[in-house]
């Protein structure tokens, strides 16, 4: 019940932007970016990352961040985050600045829900070599929702972190950020992770995603989110839910993609040659199928399917 509210909260109150068969967007989630210590679990996959990333800016997509794109609730001083993964921030700043950017929040980076804050860490950077401050996301509106509208066929697609309605992670996050900041970030480094997260509590999730399915099936709506890092694509006959998974797998990130009318589901890993050399691959996992496969509106392709 209180998903559906917040979720349906979320949908009337997101940024609309049009889309047709000629656009180009990839979502990512939980990428989870700190400041480069051994917790910082974003740096194992931070050249896979960037790689992908570059891809797509050069590919002219648009790049979507499904929430929890920095990690804010352990590391609280975002200054030591931008310092520790500077080619990154460059590339995004490059999306920003061709408004190809779109920032949702999340459980993770709440804070960016307040833009006192996003105006103090997000409007100006500090280049350590040069010695000034620069202009880094200036007029940077980070959103809770974005719905994506098809010009041609109204048919629409939610995209959301996800954690709406999980309790620990929405309307008690405070609560979880002490307990992550203070104590369970330092058991990280050893790969134990916190009970009130669905990351690894194989309960708490399905519980998650059921309600999604629940939220999908009352609004007949394709939705996109993060927030499990469990990777979903749909198969016949399931509801329209995409799960973009996440960047902090070892050795592998993974993402949807909309590209020419059609959706797939991507990862990006790194795979030895015969000869021994490292390279980052860019692998299809399921799809590519059309959108409007997955519009499930009363006589529409989807609902037939």
């Amino acid at each position: 019940m209180f998903t559906d509210r917040r979720l349906t909260e979320a949908y009337e109150n997101a940024r609309v932007e049009e889309f047709d068969d000629h656009s180009k967007y990839v979502f990512m989630s939980d990428v989870h970016r700190g400041d480069g210590s051994l917790s910082d679990e974003f740096t194992r996959n931070r050249d896979i990352y960037l790689y992908a990333l570059q891809h797509y800016y050069r590919n002219d997509y648009t790049y979507v961040e499904a929430g929890d794109g920095d990690e804010m609730l352990e590391y609280s001083n975002f200054e030591h985050t931008k310092n520790a993964h500077p080619a990154v921030y460059d590339t995004i700043k490059k999306f920003f600045d061709e408004d190809r950017l779109v920032k949702i929040y999340g459980n993770h980076d709440i804070f960016l829900k307040y833009p006192s804050f996003v105006k103090k860490n997000y409007y100006t950077n500090y280049d350590e070599y040069n010695e000034v401050f620069f202009d880094f996301l200036k007029g940077l509106e980070p959103v809770e929702a974005l719905v994506l509208k098809h010009k041609q066929t109204g048919q629409e697609i939610l995209t959301v972190h996800g954690h709406q309605g999980d309790a620990p992670n929405d309307q008690f996050w405070r609560l979880t950020m002490l307990s992550l900041k203070y104590f369970w970030r330092f058991l990280h480094a050893f790969g134990i992770r916190n009970p009130s997260s669905p990351v690894k509590n194989v309960n708490k999730r399905h519980k998650v995603e059921k309600n999604y399915n629940k939220w999908i099936e009352k609004h007949n709506m394709m939705l996109i989110c993060g927030h499990t890092h469990r990777f979903k694509y749909p198969k016949k006959k399931d509801h329209p839910y995409f799960n973009t998974g996440c960047c902090i797998y070892p050795t592998i990130i993974t993402a949807i993609e909309i590209k020419n009318g059609m959706v797939q589901l991507v990862r990006w890993k790194v795979k030895a040659t015969r000869n021994g050399v490292l390279n980052i691959e860019r692998e299809i996992m399921r799809g590519p199928e059309p959108i409007s496969d997955f519009d499930i509106r009363e006589g529409y392709a989807g609902a037939e399917n």
